[in-house]
């Protein structure tokens, strides 16, 4: 396989069940085969990654998360041999359990699941954090004691426009819109949109188009679409969607709990990962973006699927199954949607997948 055959993908992992922290994988064009090619545990439990490019140079950075109870981001450079190397210092995000990170106007965006709250940090011209110079504290409760006794900030992401944050809040049962100031990095809330409570949002993906986004719901397993405004910043929910067939037997008292939410990239279909159920849910999208028609449920290939992902093409799905300790890759049917597996690789303790 040469260079010109294949292109970059990066997994990470859980360090603490077993996990290598970050993987970089070379990934066949033709048959969307990875395979890895370095790795490092430089940062604890690396659960989730987001790729951008250094401000002085344009070269490819890779950011992750240290999930852990005292809350880090890092950036690494991607080495000629694949290997990943830490750029600068891992930065503590003022937060804990930080389970998501994005970039926007010049920062580095962590959602802290722990402490309920979004960090900013600034980037700096070799790619780098810099201190915290923002945090936003959520507030508030929803009905499950167990789940939601306080706010948990599961994702943050720049909206289509970049005008706006979005931080989706599985512990408060709603999102939040917020102002992100490109020179000091503080972070203002600009509006709450309340979801059913007790749904527990999860992550959110918006419609290629711009004017739509599904929030994913992790304790029912539901999406709830909405309708975006990018000129006011508000976000209205239309309805709620089941992601998981009326006659499917949740057995032997295992719940599913779904976790990511993918929409292709010519907005015909959105997929679903279902931890519990192990499947990958796949929903029809009407013409106005805002009728969802369940349409199939596949086998993830493997156990408790974190996360989910489409690759560049559009062609080929990848599911990292933590339980199972593999990513596992789907050919993708471009007049169904249906995904068709096709193979797997080991990664332990697998939390998600992103391409440079």
């Amino acid at each position: 396989m040469g260079v010109d055959e294949e292109k970059r993908a990066f997994i990470g992992s859980f360090t603490s069940a077993g996990g290598l922290g970050i993987s970089v994988a070379a990934v066949d064009r033709d048959t969307g085969a990875p395979s890895v090619l370095a790795s490092t545990d430089a940062v604890a439990d690396p659960s989730f990654l987001a790729v951008g490019r250094t401000p002085g140079t344009g070269d490819p950075v890779l950011y992750a998360v240290s999930e852990t109870s005292e809350g880090a981001a890092a950036a690494f450079g991607i080495a000629d041999d694949g290997t990943p190397r830490l750029i600068g210092e891992v930065r503590s995000v003022g937060g804990g359990s930080p389970t998501h990170l994005a970039l926007a106007a010049g920062h580095l965006l962590t959602a802290n699941y722990g402490s309920g709250s979004v960090t900013a940090l600034p980037v700096r011209d070799d790619g780098s954090p810099g201190p915290v110079a923002g945090v936003l504290r959520h507030e508030g409760r929803g009905p499950d004691e167990g789940r939601q006794s306080g706010p948990h900030a599961h994702q943050v992401l720049a909206d289509p426009s970049g005008n706006w944050v979005l931080s989706v809040d599985l512990g408060t049962d709603s999102v939040r819109v917020c102002a992100l100031d490109p020179t000091t990095g503080s972070l203002r809330l600009h509006a709450e949109t309340a979801l059913r409570p007790g749904t527990g949002p999860r992550h959110l993906a918006f419609h290629p188009s711009g004017g739509h986004a599904y929030v994913l719901n992790e304790l029912e397993p539901t999406v709830t679409v909405c309708r975006w405004d990018a000129a006011g910043g508000l976000l209205e929910p239309l309805g709620e969607t089941q992601v998981l067939p009326h006659d499917h037997d949740e057995g032997a008292g295992v719940r599913t709990y779904p976790s990511e939410v993918v929409v292709s990239h010519d907005g015909r279909f959105l997929w679903t990962a279902n931890r519990g159920h192990d499947s990958i849910s796949v929903l029809t999208l009407d013409e106005t973006a805002e009728k969802l028609a369940l349409a199939a449920a596949v086998g993830c290939g493997g156990r408790w699927p974190r996360d989910l992902t489409l690759d560049p093409t559009g062609q080929w799905l990848y599911a990292a199954n933590e339980h199972s300790g593999n990513v596992s890759w789907f050919a993708v049917d471009a007049e169904t949607g249906i995904p068709a597996h096709v193979g797997s690789i080991e990664v332990p303790a697998a939390s998600c997948v992103v391409f440079a």
